[in-house]
């Protein structure tokens, strides 16, 4: 966005829930407890600010045994507010060391192809993206973005910095 010479603009909305079984599953949690709610979700919209449709969408979820009661609770408030999970999680002394990335070509559900403003059944790109520590995941995120109209560039420091 900098580059186009553009400034974007986040919308999010945080909750706690209990996690469901996929999500459970890509954060290694065991079985539920009854009515307990066990992870931190995040909806995040990204868009060009300028009353566009947004083109990011996504979800993520933090276990609330790594967070509840700290000052990285809730990912968009407190003193680390908008960092992403690995500056937030060294924050309480956890520290990230590695993140993967799955993704994917799928059509757009009916909600997904409505909040991008894309047609029924666009094709989306779906990336998985899990951030871990050497013992555990600490975050998982789904990231939606139409593929008619993103390049998707990953890149990362090697090493240390």
């Amino acid at each position: 966005m900098e580059q186009q010479g553009r400034q974007g603009a986040k919308t999010y909305a945080s909750d706690t829930v209990q996690a469901p079984p996929e999500i459970r599953d890509r954060l290694g949690m065991g079985d539920p407890d009854a009515h307990r709610h066990d992870v931190m979700r995040t909806f995040y919209e990204f868009s060009s600010g300028n009353g566009d449709d947004p083109w990011v969408l996504c979800t993520s979820w933090e276990p609330l045994r790594l967070t509840k009661g700290t000052v990285i609770a809730s990912p968009e408030a407190g003193p680390y507010a908008g960092l992403g999970s690995p500056h937030r999680m060294a924050a309480v002394g956890v520290t990230v060391d590695t993140w993967h990335e799955d993704v994917w070509a799928r059509p757009a559900t009916s909600d997904e192809a409505k909040r991008l403003g894309i047609g029924a059944g666009s094709i989306v790109m779906m990336i998985a993206r899990a951030y871990h520590t050497s013992e555990q995941v600490v975050e998982v995120a789904d990231i939606i973005v139409a593929a008619e109209s993103t390049k998707l560039a990953c890149n990362g420091p090697v090493g240390d910095r």
